[in-house]
């Protein structure tokens, strides 16, 4: 669809859910929460990060590897009938198995038709405590990536990447005009009254500061909920995803202990706008940049 016909307001949303150990449960109630985003006018929706199970990356444990599968594959398929059926763009995070030992935090994208429009590989994997995804995933090889859906020119990117100013940038230059992020972020309980509100308030910034940078949306999709799939005391998920406009002014904000289904509108006419008023990709240094590949410039 070109610019000129494609609609100008598109309405998203975010399905903030809880996960449950059954991955079967979680798709259903997935997909019904999807519908009922549709019923409320979205025309892009996105779920959160592994929504299939519970976040299961707070162990080191090989049987988790079974809960992985192909992209496209089950998960993919379910999902592409029911975005052709609703005419919704849906974003779907998996768990990629790519080839025996190899394994993926996926994103898939499924146009408003149905069809498979590619997928997005986390290219930025943490291993930080009850965060072992190095364990799990082998970083992405696909690069950053964006997609020319029937309802806009969209970016994927996953939790942590949602900390790397280069990612964004990248995928904005692709000419993604709203930069979606599904999200598994959460505190260590013993670290919530000391720590919390400062954590919650760097992730929120970081990401407003995306949008201002690269005159885009951003829309950011957390689950909800204390999770204690190893045991201990597991993380509780601070919910509170939100989209923030191209001037980093937040339009809509999830609550941080319920499931929601978080609708916005954004206006694409804004990011030309934005990017012609707040000029920073033109006035960009290319020329200059040269060792921002480099570990360390010394």
């Amino acid at each position: 669809m070109s610019k000129r016909n494609r609609p100008q307001l598109v309405r998203v949303a975010l399905i903030q859910m809880t996960c449950s150990p059954d991955p079967k449960a979680n798709m259903v109630r997935a997909a019904a929460r999807i519908r009922q985003a549709v019923q409320r006018g979205a025309c892009i929706v996105c779920l959160p990060e592994l929504f299939r199970s519970q976040y299961f990356c707070q162990s080191e444990d090989y049987a988790q590897f079974q809960l992985a599968e192909p992209v496209p594959g089950p998960t993919t398929d379910a999902l592409a009938k029911l975005a052709s059926q609703l005419r919704v763009v849906i974003i779907a995070p998996v768990f990629e198995r790519r080839a025996p030992g190899v394994y993926h935090n996926t994103a898939a994208i499924l146009d408003a038709d149905g069809r498979f429009l590619g997928a997005y590989r986390k290219m930025h994997i943490p291993d930080d405590p009850l965060y072992y995804e190095k364990f799990y995933f082998t970083p992405g090889d696909l690069g950053f990536r964006a997609w020319r859906t029937r309802y806009g020119h969209i970016g994927v990117l996953i939790c942590w990447d949602q900390w790397y100013p280069e990612a964004a940038r990248l995928t904005a230059l692709l000419g993604a005009e709203i930069l979606f992020y599904p999200t598994a972020i959460g505190w260590h309980p013993r670290e919530k009254a000391d720590r919390g509100a400062i954590q919650h308030d760097s992730w929120q910034t970081i990401q407003r500061a995306h949008a201002i940078a690269n005159g885009c949306f951003v829309a950011t999709v957390n689950r909800v909920g204390h999770e204690r799939p190893a045991g201990g005391d597991g993380i509780e998920f601070w919910g509170q995803s939100f989209v923030a406009a191209p001037d980093g002014r937040i339009i809509a904000e999830a609550g941080a202990n319920r499931e929601e289904i978080l609708v916005a509108d954004c206006d694409l006419e804004q990011v030309e706008y934005q990017r012609t008023h707040w000029p920073f990709l033109r006035d960009r240094r290319v020329d200059a940049y040269g060792d921002i590949t480099r570990r360390l410039a010394d």
